[in-house]
């Protein structure tokens, strides 16, 4: 996790390439998994086709069900995923199977369409019947809510959908076999290669080439189009040069970079050598070009995508007709590009510093951070954090759950920097003090705070649990001459601790959303009185905000500010979901550790402390994931 630190003005808004990088990141986020899928359905035709290095009938009838049903039913099962968990992804797999069997051709571009339409579908539905079902007929309800919504939808598919995109697909398929017999396909390059070192290649290469490429290659037995982007030719030629006639830092360890890069398959470790001089661009576009010409004029192209983009990977989805093609690209793209760049780099008049490869590659992670939609990384500098600093807010929506696990590892974190007599606490944004210097609070929430405390510097971050972030940040703060150490006081005032017993533990639970775990919670502290039922309501409200899970595979979901009077007193209960419910936003974001919190002032300070502490464990966390005895959590707690 990074954060970015921004003063009192105004914060960039959202433009063109931030939003291509958003939507690439979602295409390529339901290709990426099932990739897997794509190399084993490559494997095998390679294998056993007539024209396989294997030729054999009865193991080649697995080719056509492999990339006709599998293949598409993964991607939109995953689309559907990506936008509702379990209950998306199945509904999103139902309207799939309407467009496979709607069509006669793989229907790649129709499921990465229709999957996450599903589970939008089914979303906005228990949006509106959220609190209206009567208890005891939930599962009755979810149940026939996707499979009649799932229906529907597949018919649609079926009818409509499916003969759209496959005139769709014909279109484009139709206009890359007339780039490629025009000569010009090696021209995507000028697009291809700086769109890669801005981090968009994920995007091109899963998001929009892998399925084109599929498509060509079900048709004629290969594509070029898996290595337009992925060729690792000439990011190795890049690298040859500068180990050649590059200076300093750059050129002692591009040797290390070439092997991960050739070898691995891991290309974005070439990408800082292109910041640090842009002009490299030239040699890499030259080079991925010729690759791409290569290709089309000696037959080259894979059965599959190789992924990652390593030269075994690459070798291995080659089927035994192309390999001239292939190697001849990779060999021909590393050249000219070693050529290119060992000009550019002879000529560079510039005087070479230690620091400049460090700087690219902190622009690299920058970038890398925007195209996930995280907010990007600075450099721990005096400039990162402006004035003296008296006193640190972690700040959000409702000043409990998420803020003050932030606010206890930065605390621990600030007394070990000898930093303890600056104030640090949690509150809630639209309780945010006159007088504090700094907010930190999570990226979503950033805006909000900015308007309640517009003197302070602003820090966004993405995940209120990540250690790494608040040492950056206490080294800033650090670092900054002048950082003034008010008096003494910093951790919150008052509020009994809160004793966590084994009936506030509950192990071995399942739910198919989010919602549904977060239901049982609330269901749990309205059981203990330490609510009213409202505030379930206010639970389910503040996770429309922004989700409440903190990474380490825990969520925190609590009522929303406007709720605290819902709040009887203190109640927190810890909910183990070994098989995990997702949480969103992230495809990564699993909860497996759901802590439903409900607190009176200050009082579960003691729970979120313990949490914070335990929880920089991953060994810990999997530990508490699992475990079938309650007194395990209490013991590691140590709130018993």
């Amino acid at each position: 996790m990074a954060y970015t630190a921004t003063g009192g003005g105004d914060a960039s808004s959202s433009n063109l390439k931030v939003r291509v990088q958003q939507v690439g990141r979602f295409l390529s986020s339901m290709v990426m998994p099932n990739i897997g899928a794509f190399i084993a359905w490559g494997i095998i035709t390679t294998l056993f086709i007539p024209t396989g290095w294997l030729p054999n009938a009865f193991f080649a009838k697995l080719v056509g069900p492999m990339i006709t049903y599998l293949l598409p039913l993964l991607l939109g099962y995953t689309g559907g995923k990506l936008v509702y968990g379990e209950r998306g992804a199945v509904v999103g797999a139902i309207v799939t199977a309407g467009v496979i069997v709607g069509t006669d051709i793989p229907m790649f571009l129709g499921a990465m369409l229709v999957g996450p339409f599903g589970g939008w579908s089914i979303k906005q539905f228990d949006r509106l019947v959220d609190g209206k079902i009567r208890p005891g007929f939930e599962m009755l309800v979810n149940n026939f809510s996707a499979g009649i919504i799932g229906m529907i939808l597949a018919m649609i598919a079926f009818a409509i959908v499916g003969p759209l995109v496959e005139h769709l697909s014909a279109a484009l398929g139709a206009g890359v076999n007339a780039l490629i017999s025009t000569g010009l396909i090696p021209l995507a390059s000028i697009l291809v290669e700086p769109a890669k070192v801005l981090f968009l290649n994920n995007a091109i290469n899963h998001g929009v080439f892998t399925p084109l490429g599929i498509q060509q290659a079900a048709a004629q037995g290969k594509s070029l189009i898996f290595l337009i982007e992925a060729n690792p030719g000439p990011g190795l030629g890049l690298l040859l040069a500068y180990m050649v006639f590059g200076r300093g830092s750059a050129k002692q360890s591009a040797p290390g970079a070439a092997i991960i890069h050739f070898f691995g398959g891991i290309h974005e470790i070439y990408f800082p050598y292109v910041l640090m001089k842009p002009r490299l661009i030239i040699a890499m576009i030259l080079g991925g070009a010729t690759g791409v010409a290569a290709n089309m004029l000696l037959g080259g192209g894979l059965r599959a995508p190789s992924s990652p983009g390593s030269i075994f990977a690459v070798l291995g989805m080659t089927p035994a007709d192309g390999f001239v093609g292939v190697i001849s690209a990779v060999v021909l793209g590393a050249l000219v590009t070693f050529l290119v760049a060992s000009v550019l780099l002879k000529t560079d008049k510039t005087e070479e510093e230690a620091e400049d490869l460090d700087a690219a590659t902190a622009r690299m992670k920058a970038l890398k951070a925007e195209s996930k939609g995280m907010a990007a990384p600075v450099a721990a500098t005096s400039a990162t954090i402006s004035g003296p600093v008296r006193s640190v807010i972690v700040a959000c929506d409702a000043g409990m759950g998420s803020s003050a696990m932030g606010a206890s590892m930065l605390r621990k974190k600030l007394d070990q920097a000898g930093l303890g007599a600056i104030r640090s606490s949690n509150v809630a944004i639209n309780a945010l003090p006159a007088d504090v210097d700094v907010v930190i609070t999570h990226k979503d929430l950033t805006e909000r705070a900015r308007r309640a405390a517009p003197q302070a510097t602003h820090i966004s971050i993405t995940n209120f649990l990540d250690g790494a972030a608040y040492d950056r940040i206490v080294a800033d703060i650090k670092a900054k001459a002048g950082s003034a150490a008010a008096p003494a006081g910093g951790k919150p005032e008052g509020g009994a601790s809160f004793n966590l017993g084994e009936e506030n533990i509950f192990l071995g639970l399942t739910a198919s959303t989010k919602e549904e775990a977060i239901r049982f919670a609330g269901s749990k502290l309205l059981e203990m009185g330490a609510i009213t039922p409202s505030y379930i309501d206010a639970m389910l409200k503040r996770e429309t905000i922004v989700s409440t899970y903190l990474g380490q595979s825990l969520a925190m979901p609590h009522g929303t500010n406007e709720a605290k009077n819902e709040v009887l007193k203190t109640g927190i209960v810890v909910c183990q979901y070994p098989d995990g419910v997702f949480f969103g936003p992230e495809p990564e974001n699993v909860a497996r550790l759901v802590v439903g919190l409900a607190a009176r002032g200050n009082e579960h300070m003691d729970v979120m402390s313990a949490l914070a502490r335990v929880l920089e464990n991953p060994k810990v966390v999997a530990h508490l994931a699992t475990t079938k005895n309650p007194a395990d959590v209490l013991r590691i707690l140590d709130l018993g």
